[in-house]
């Protein structure tokens, strides 16, 4: 059993998917203080600000403590988690017919050993359709998102390309924390 620190209703499915037994309980972390001038210290400085504060709530004592953080980047700029609406549709229209990364960082720690991982998953999507962007926006399922990207959801028909794990993509390497866990 391990504890996830994170509120993340994507990151518990991948979890449950792959059979890794958990328990779900978020942490308050601030990523809006944070400078980063690329995107992988932007979310390692991100994970590990959420870890520094699990850690000194929870710890390790009673299971394993699990962490992660995503970030968006399409042509050149971070692309953070939307505060409006307006916000959302700007950092939306930056990825439509363009190549976005989307990378997580994960800290697993357990008395005895730990793993931390920075992994990319590489889109290429079509662009989006105006009436359909305006549906998803209108949902609000954007919102708490990075890059206002979902994948699993509105992004889907419109990916032309993938490169790496979708797993990635939705917020946790499950495949090499399931690999990790194993040893």
């Amino acid at each position: 059993m391990i504890r996830l620190a994170s509120a993340s209703k994507s990151r518990a499915l991948l979890l449950e998917h792959a059979g890794i037994d958990f328990v779900q309980t978020p942490i308050a972390y601030d990523e809006e203080a944070i400078v980063a001038m690329s995107p992988k210290n932007f979310v390692y400085q991100a994970t590990m600000g959420k870890y520094e504060a699990a850690m000194g709530h929870f710890g390790i004592k009673q299971m394993p403590l699990l962490v992660a953080d995503s970030v968006v980047t399409s042509q050149g700029q971070i692309l953070r988690k939307a505060r409006c609406e307006e916000e959302a549709r700007n950092i939306l229209m930056t990825q439509s017919g363009s190549e976005t990364a989307i990378i997580t960082c994960m800290i697993y720690r357990a008395k005895t050993h730990q793993l931390i991982d920075i992994s990319a998953t590489h889109y290429r999507f079509d662009p989006f359709d105006m009436d359909a962007l305006d549906r998803y926006l209108a949902s609000g399922e954007w919102r708490g998102k990075a890059g206002a990207c979902m994948v699993e959801g509105f992004c889907r028909p419109y990916i032309r390309e993938v490169r790496g794990n979708e797993s990635t993509a939705m917020g946790l390497n499950v495949e090499l924390l399931g690999a990790f866990l194993e040893l």
